[in-house]
């Protein structure tokens, strides 16, 4: 046998072990997220078992690189660089797959920069670090739709126009009724889509018309949370002022009386570092939808139905349920330790973006410790701190906290239940939604990516004597 195939064989079964797969898997195209063991939380824990099996750091670059079996074998086999290796895999005789068109640039924007190397985030220019401090939601909303911070007057204007917009058309309102037994994402969906029935110009395709139908959903949503959360209590729905910014709008209606200046102040911030994220899988399907021509209730109903996946959205709710399984801070490790041990999520950690802390996650770790400490009960908080020491190891290959570990977390301790969490959400990620489909609407096109077709061809059919 000779000594490179020892190496060869060596890394393979390093390899296989890591990822819970046989060797007789591992092929040169194997690559990372070509099968699902081999997902982000598993591709750091193959970086650290290679750290630890060839007494050697595995910086970035290398990482970035270290993403097919071939490139695997060609490092360990030579002088601790991976030989040239592409950091996308190529199929056998095709073109180069991008899954998940990671790291793709579809179109350019001008709403939201991310630097996902330094844990950037900036709203039209502006960081995110600052907006969450010095700005309202609303004033952050009219910053997306319109690239700047509004004065005095523009400010009154925005407001006034989701004055205006706070009330549902009563069919609307009683289906919200006839829902209150169905998920509040799935009520909320459903809503919107009501909604663009009863607008008689859904379908204009001016621009100020689709700037409308957005203004209008951003007031509108909350009415459809509020009032469906309204209903399964068995309560009727509160309604204050409608001119009142939109945050105590919302968590008046929530809670059936006038929320705290602390209250608010805390859900402005949410709001804020949630409003948007660039191209996440949400705001591309809204541009998708908006390169089809859909009317703006449809791009909107596009976007829910998305980002509610678990691994978008979703995640909040599902890091409130993991906190309620680990329930105390003595169980976290353990927890972790059979996580992994069945290549299973640790949910609130990793990003596709970020290779640092998630710049949204001081704000909302912030915001979640005041609302614990002012509520009395710091035991979720505690079980959150436990799993970022766990998880730690991780955190130098950029598997770090994201911005669902502490969100759901706040909403808990200001009184409102898990599965309002991707609700809430989804009216703070409107204003995002609206700003991209109408960037997408002036300078449309229909975005239409390739399959590469990897399946049989040239078949004859049974009726002509084929199999």
């Amino acid at each position: 046998m000779t000594d490179q195939l020892q190496k060869y064989q060596h890394v393979d079964q390093i390899v296989a072990s890591v990822l819970g797969v046989s060797v007789d898997q591992l092929s040169d195209e194997l690559s990372y997220q070509s099968i699902h063991q081999w997902d982000s939380l598993s591709h750091v824990d193959l970086m650290l078992e290679l750290e630890k099996q060839y007494q050697c750091k595995i910086d970035q670059d290398l990482l970035t690189e270290l993403v097919t079996v071939k490139a695997l074998r060609q490092w360990a086999s030579g002088a601790g660089k991976a030989a040239g290796a592409p950091a996308v895999a190529a199929p056998a005789q095709g073109p180069v797959l991008h899954r998940g068109l990671n790291g793709i640039h579809f179109d350019s924007s001008r709403i939201t920069r991310i630097d996902g190397t330094n844990g950037v985030l900036e709203y039209c220019g502006y960081s995110i670090h600052e907006l969450a401090e010095l700005s309202s939601f609303d004033e952050v909303a009219y910053l997306l739709h319109f690239g700047k911070l509004p004065d005095a007057a523009e400010r009154q204007a925005f407001q006034d126009q989701l004055t205006a917009a706070r009330s549902l058309p009563a069919s609307v309102a009683q289906l919200m009724r006839d829902l209150r037994h169905a998920h509040p994402v799935e009520a909320v969906r459903t809503g919107v889509s009501a909604l663009g029935g009863f607008d008689p110009n859904a379908n204009d395709p001016s621009e100020a018309a689709r700037r409308g139908v957005g203004v209008r959903l951003l007031a509108q949503i909350p009415l459809l949370i509020a009032t469906h959360h309204a209903a399964r209590g068995g309560r009727e729905l509160v309604t204050p002022d409608p001119s009142l910014p939109l945050i105590d709008h919302l968590l008046w209606m929530l809670k059936g009386e006038a929320p705290s200046a602390l209250e608010v102040q805390l859900m402005n911030c949410d709001f804020v570092v949630h409003a948007d994220h660039s191209s996440n899988a949400s705001t591309f399907a809204a541009r998708v939808a908006t390169g089809c021509q859909v009317d703006m209730y449809g791009v909107i109903t596009a976007a829910i139905s998305t980002f509610a996946g678990d691994l978008h959205g979703g995640a909040i709710e599902r890091v409130m349920d993991m906190i309620d399984e680990i329930g105390t801070v003595a169980n976290t490790a353990a927890y972790v330790a059979e996580r992994r041990a069945n290549n299973l999520p640790v949910m609130g950690f990793g990003h596709r973006v970020y290779r640092t802390e998630d710049p949204r996650v001081r704000h909302l770790r912030s915001s979640a410790l005041r609302a614990s400490q002012e509520r009395g009960d710091l035991t979720g908080f505690e079980i959150i701190q436990a799993l970022e020491t766990e998880m730690a190891p991780y955190a130098r290959h950029g598997i770090e906290a994201n911005v669902d570990l502490y969100a759901g977390l706040l909403y808990r301790m200001l009184g409102l239940p898990n599965d309002l969490s991707v609700p809430l959400f989804i009216a703070a990620r409107m204003a995002g939604w609206a700003a991209h489909a109408l960037e997408q609407d002036a300078n449309n096109i229909l975005i239409r990516p390739l399959l590469h077709y990897s399946g049989r061809s040239g078949l004859i059919h049974p009726a002509r004597g084929g199999q």
